[in-house]
């Protein structure tokens, strides 16, 4: 760091207070996603006692006659069920992912991680309150239901502070949702221990790592210093072009072991690079939000 230059900690609330007073916008361009998402129902759905149709079975010897839905059955000449669907409301929390190592824009990419992140937490949560979920920030908004969370939400982060990389687990009930964007370069031994206490919550995680299309790729060349956004250390390359193959050997691993412990805890993980719409990764975290509701984990 030469001298004279701010202090890692004077900058990291800089950023901080950057990336607030941009929120207005950032709110803005999550609205634009989230209504052109095709998102239509929740999808979390299974068979029960509701009123809507959900789909045709075959009958069951034992089961009660009165199941029977008799047209169908006579089209086919073989006994079906009429179900219906039970929606239930569920509890999503949202984390977005803001810590300094968030901060990282290359010039391959047009927004920040943390703003990427941002907008596909804000977006999730107006699709998730049109479909009347209970949707919160742990430790910063209580869950609800309602249609503008986005504004709520965007006014608690205005005066929060999210500087963690993990949200806190103490308002997270079993069998709720847990929805978090970020770039998961903290060490896999921490990332391990945190999905196993999830695990233990009967959590939920949904998981997308959010990186910059550089950290991909490692388009660098020469003598180049590197600096740690988390701790503000420095490191100096003589020639960077030669450390690219080891580099992205270590990522790639870094990923699989990310990716092999959240199967193993039954988690959805994916990833979302910045130069890529952010309708992309919104549309992962549908997808993935929408999967079975009765999947549990095993720790």
């Amino acid at each position: 760091m030469a001298a004279g230059a701010p202090s890692h900690h004077t900058g990291s609330v800089a950023d901080a207070r950057s990336l607030a007073a941009r929120l207005p916008d950032l709110l803005v361009a999550a609205h634009r996603v989230a209504a052109n998402a095709m998102f239509g129902s929740h999808g979390r759905r299974r068979p029960g006692t509701g009123e809507t149709f959900w789909q045709y079975r075959s009958y069951q010897p034992g089961e009660p006659a009165k199941r029977i839905d008799w047209r169908r059955s006579a089209r086919d000449h073989h006994l079906f069920v009429r179900e219906r669907e039970w929606e239930a409301v569920q509890t999503v929390w949202l984390w977005p992912d803001l810590s300094p190592s968030m901060r990282f824009r290359s010039r391959l990419a047009t927004q920040e991680k943390a703003e990427r992140a941002l907008i596909l937490i804000l977006a999730l949560a107006e699709l998730l309150g049109r479909g009347g979920e209970r949707v919160g920030i742990p430790g910063l908004v209580s869950a609800r239901p309602g249609r503008d969370l986005p504004e709520r939400f965007a006014e608690a982060l205005l005066r929060g502070d999210l500087a963690d990389d993990w949200p806190t687990t103490a308002p997270i009930k079993p069998l709720s949702d847990v929805v978090i964007v970020s770039d998961f370069l903290t060490d896999p031994e921490t990332i391990h221990e945190r999905f196993r206490h999830a695990a233990e919550k009967t959590a939920r995680l949904h998981l997308l790592q959010i990186l910059d299309p550089a950290e991909e790729t490692f388009p660098y060349g020469g003598r180049l210093e590197f600096e740690d956004p988390e701790t503000g250390g420095t490191w100096l390359a003589e020639r960077a072009d030669l450390l690219k193959e080891g580099y992205r050997a270590r990522l790639l691993a870094h990923r699989h072991e990310i990716a092999r412990l959240a199967q193993q805890a039954g988690f959805s993980f994916s990833v979302h690079h910045t130069d890529r719409p952010a309708s992309e990764g919104l549309l992962v975290l549908q997808s993935s939000l929408a999967g079975p509701s009765e999947r549990r984990l095993s720790a």
